[in-house]
């Protein structure tokens, strides 16, 4: 990565109650031994990764990115599962609304020359890494979200900060690392 840029992604970053939630359904799960729960405050369901992006560039990204609005929309979540590479998940559902928001903020990364990822979108809230073997809980996960925007987030070494969120839920800026 240059020196002038930073990795960034956008996400739906979920309140408080809802961020409580999905650490309960985190904390249900039996992990095995060397696994590495996501701790609560980076919990969040990726819409896009960025990767690096220019530090120059980042307020011309926000201004695009303020334009897009998620209509509103209730989330489900449909199941757990331990992906390969022993990715532990909460997946949820791909709703209208959802889907047409991550294709909008693919179109705005896509004109500033971001590589997008091809693989279909799977909404989900990764748990856990190095969870192979883990063990969700039983039953049925009872778990809906209603977000009301989404946020850009830089990745920093060891957490994340909220750059700004956009939608009904604009705070405009928030430079506290999580």
């Amino acid at each position: 990565m240059q020196e002038d840029s930073t990795r960034l992604f956008i996400a739906l970053w979920p309140e408080p109650a809802l961020r409580a939630g999905v650490s309960s359904e985190r904390d249900a799960w039996h992990w095995p031994a060397g696994a590495m729960p996501v701790a609560d405050a980076k919990l969040h369901l990726t819409l896009h990764f960025v990767g690096a992006f220019p530090r120059a560039r980042i307020a011309a990204l926000e201004t695009v990115l303020a334009a897009l609005r998620l209509a509103p929309t209730t989330l489900h979540a449909s199941g757990r599962e331990v992906w390969r590479g022993g990715i532990a998940v909460l997946l949820f559902s791909a709703d209208a609304a959802l889907s047409a928001l991550h294709a909008a903020i693919g179109e705005v990364l896509a004109g500033f020359a971001v590589a997008l990822d091809l693989r279909p979108f799977s909404p989900h809230v990764t748990l856990a890494r190095r969870a192979r073997g883990a063990l969700p809980p039983a039953g049925r996960v009872d778990i809906e979200w209603e977000p009301s925007g989404f946020a850009l987030i830089e990745s920093l070494r060891g957490g994340y900060r909220v750059l700004r969120t956009f939608g009904d839920a604009d705070e405009g800026r928030a430079d506290e690392p999580m």
